[in-house]
């Protein structure tokens, strides 16, 4: 009886569900043919990634040389040989060691049926096999130029990740066995999360990657208490209020990036980098950019240098009483920051007294995978879709950044939401990566050809802004450069460049992990470490050799590095009662417009 009410129960959640999806389908297919008469803009193009180009040379390349193409081939069958001669051992119930391993923290074969099952565990060998053999004939076509070789590679990854058998229903035992157990379900949920993320990014797959309910900016996310005491068109600057008695003279002004919002840096309070200084006596200024719509369409690079931390000093002078300050800079909040170190020393203005850098670009002659995105085709084609909306829409960006860790921030979450059909995890990193920001046209259309397509800016005088031509080693600071060891975003061997381009006395510190999580490692935490070295020698590979390693966050050793930068101690201050009027409290409004 209690069966039959359970089966009838789960049989009537079913039919409820198919109607749901077929109520989705239905709206999606509509918007499509509604969509599908539209012209085309300038911006589109059947190739938007220009790889015509390159598929057109490989094989031009690989035609030339059909002995290294059939040694290759020959290769590879061997390793197949290989692999079935183990299994026959292993099924007759011989013990074998397996051909081929993932990597250490490859996530997509940590269910036990990939080692224990002799069917499975052929499968993830046979894929580890072909990956690697695509992948090194890839790499080791001649002729190639670097530009050409590092896309290639790129774009192989893509494919090869694409293909892995954990991303197919009838090869990944972890969605068979729930297949199995729940006659389905998992599969009809997954189809309706897919429905959902389609609609939700208006026919562009828009993959959910946490449970976006289980935030609030303002609530329980960047939410330590502070006042917005400043706001113009491009910004809003937050004075977070004191929690000690006392603090150091000198504040410290945060410019974070604009292409995410500030409160990477002002998470949950266990990790937020913004509480942790103010609850060290330190008066904390945050920039929170503007989400640029059509109207800031010709804002430009200076722009963000002249309305943004420029102004911002001014600001904190005026709160404070304090003519000097420090600043941080993090990743484009970096290079926009050394920019205007130059800019300042050119002028004579000494209003900051150390910057810290956190994972900073300023030399782009090697700038990781971002440059495969970089060439003059594509260039223009984003430019044509700029010029139309005012804007680079902030999805576009967040594509981008997810290719770089296409298995971890793409097709795990396939796996989770579609196959397996669960709900996304809550975790406040991935709420804080889906929450897009866009890029104004003028700035970003700069920032891409001056910087990264042609590097001027570690040449001095390769740019100027606001009429000062900028010459990065003018900067005579103190400044503490933290990067972060497996960077996809801001390759550390690229960022070390500052040591040698800055002429202060420049401390280089090395985090574990990647650009989120390597900087926001909390005191207190014992994971991914970091590496010290007082030389800086010119390669970066021999600043490494020489390095020794520490336990933990680098946080109490920057922590320890500005207060020698910060003076003595004076009574806290409030945000409002001195030069500045609160306007609204933190976060203030900027931070809360979405890209939707």
């Amino acid at each position: 009886m209690g069966a039959g009410k359970t089966d009838r129960r789960n049989q009537s959640e079913q039919l409820e569900l198919i109607g749901e999806i077929m109520e989705r389908s239905q709206k999606i297919l509509t918007e499509f043919a509604k969509n599908a008469g539209q012209s085309p803009t300038r911006g589109d193009s059947p190739d938007p990634l220009n790889l015509t180009p390159i598929v057109t040379e490989l094989t031009t390349r690989m035609m030339a040389n059909p002995a290294a193409m059939v040694q290759a081939q020959l290769s590879l069958w061997q390793g197949y040989i290989d692999l079935w001669r183990n299994a026959s051992k292993r099924m007759l119930g011989q013990s074998t060691d397996p051909m081929i391993e993932p990597a250490r923290d490859d996530r997509r074969f940590r269910d036990p049926a990939w080692n224990d099952d002799a069917v499975f565990s052929v499968i993830k060998q046979s894929y580890l096999l072909t990956s690697r053999w695509l992948t090194e004939v890839m790499h080791e076509v001649n002729g190639l130029d670097d530009k050409t070789r590092q896309k290639l590679d790129f774009y192989t990854r893509q494919f090869v990740d694409a293909i892995a058998p954990s991303n197919f229903v009838a090869t990944n035992p972890e969605v068979l066995r729930a297949t199995l157990e729940s006659g389905g379900d998992n599969l009809l949920r997954g189809l309706n999360h897919l429905l959902t993320d389609l609609d939700r990014g208006k026919g562009k797959l828009a993959i959910t990657m946490t449970d976006a309910d289980a935030f609030e900016v303002g609530g329980n996310i960047a939410s330590t208490p502070g006042k917005v005491v400043f706001q113009n068109d491009l910004m809003q600057l937050i004075q977070y209020s004191p929690t000690t008695k006392e603090v150091y003279k000198t504040p410290l002004l945060i410019v974070p990036p604009w292409i995410n919002k500030f409160y990477i840096l002002d998470l949950q309070p266990e990790n937020s980098f913004v509480r942790y200084a103010v609850d060290k006596g330190l008066t904390v200024f945050v920039i929170s950019w503007v989400n640029p719509g059509k109207s800031h369409a010709d804002k430009s690079f200076e722009d963000y240098m002249l309305e943004g931390p420029l102004t911002a000093l001014k600001a904190v002078e005026q709160a404070t009483g304090e003519v000097q300050c420090n600043a941080i800079g993090y990743c484009l909040g970096g290079t926009l920051l050394a920019s205007l170190l130059a800019y300042m020393a050119e002028k004579q203005d000494k209003r900051i007294k150390s910057a810290t850098f956190f994972a900073s670009l300023i030399d782009f002659e090697k700038p990781g995978d971002l440059g495969v995105f970089v060439d003059e085709e594509q260039l223009a084609s984003m430019d044509h879709m700029m010029a139309e909306k005012g804007y680079l829409d902030g999805r576009e960006m967040s594509t981008t950044f997810n290719m770089l860790r296409a298995n971890d921030l793409i097709w795990s979450f396939v796996v989770n939401n579609y196959l397996l059909g669960k709900e996304p995890f809550p975790f406040d990193l991935l709420y804080w990566n889906a929450d897009n920001t866009r890029m104004p046209y003028a700035m970003h259309s700069f920032y891409l050809r001056e910087f990264y397509q042609n590097n001027k800016l570690i040449k001095p005088g390769g740019v100027t802004l606001d009429g000062v031509p900028i010459d990065l080693t003018k900067i005579r600071v103190p400044a503490y450069v933290l990067s972060t060891r497996e960077d996809h975003i801001a390759p550390w061997d690229s960022t070390y460049a500052a040591t040698q381009t800055y002429r202060g006395k420049n401390t280089f510190v090395l985090a574990g992990s990647g650009h989120i999580a390597g900087v926001i490692n909390p005191a207190g935490s014992k994971k991914y470490g970091y590496w010290l070295n007082d030389d800086l020698p010119m390669d970066p590979k021999d600043w490494l050799e020489g390095a020794d390693q520490h336990e933990g966050s680098w946080w109490p050793n920057w922590l320890s590095w500005i207060r020698r930068k910060s003076g003595s101690k004076v009574k806290a201050r409030t945000p409002g009662n001195a030069g500045l009027i609160a306007i609204e409290d933190a976060p203030g409004s900027y931070v809360k417009s979405r890209d939707v």
